[in-house]
């Protein structure tokens, strides 16, 4: 399995730390081996911030507000499109918003790294066709979550 993630930080003064693009790129390589996920894949991260994913999440959920991360799944029940060059599945795509995974860090004692990696990894869960609306789906998509943090090396 070939898995090629681009990130991109598409505003100015979006700082991340160090090492934060391993980071990403490792929970969605950790996400797709959990899951037994066998093709290519590729998966595009966008670094933001709260003004500009508050617009996304307006657009396209009709939410006015800030949020931490968005999904945009491009498969549906295992099927994905595939890139006519490479023929990798394109899983979708992923936005996160630093300042918000700065203050949730804060807000939940832990560090922005483990910030940075929950996010990748719930939102690699929503690509992969996971959801949490129900109590059912929520109980296993956060197990599914801790457990892959948990083989990442990234606790509480």
């Amino acid at each position: 399995m070939k898995v090629k993630v681009t990130i991109s930080v598409n505003e100015k003064g979006i700082k991340l730390p160090t090492g934060a693009r391993l980071l990403i790129r490792r929970a969605c390589i950790a996400t797709l081996k959990y899951e037994n996920f066998e093709n290519d894949a590729e998966i595009d991260v966008t670094i933001v911030g709260d003004r500009k994913i508050k617009e996304i999440n307006n657009e396209f959920r009709n939410i006015d507000k800030a949020t931490d991360v968005l999904s945009f799944p491009l498969g549906e029940d295992g099927v994905y499109d595939k890139n006519p060059v490479t023929d990798a599945c394109m899983l979708g795509d992923i936005v996160i918003s630093a300042e918000r995974a700065r203050h949730q860090a804060d807000l939940y004692g832990h560090s922005l790294r483990r910030e940075i990696a929950f996010l990748t990894v719930h939102s690699m869960l929503h690509l992969l066709g996971y959801d949490h609306m129900t109590d059912e789906e929520a109980k296993e998509m956060f197990g599914l979550q801790e457990e892959i943090l948990k083989e990442m090396g990234i606790t509480r």
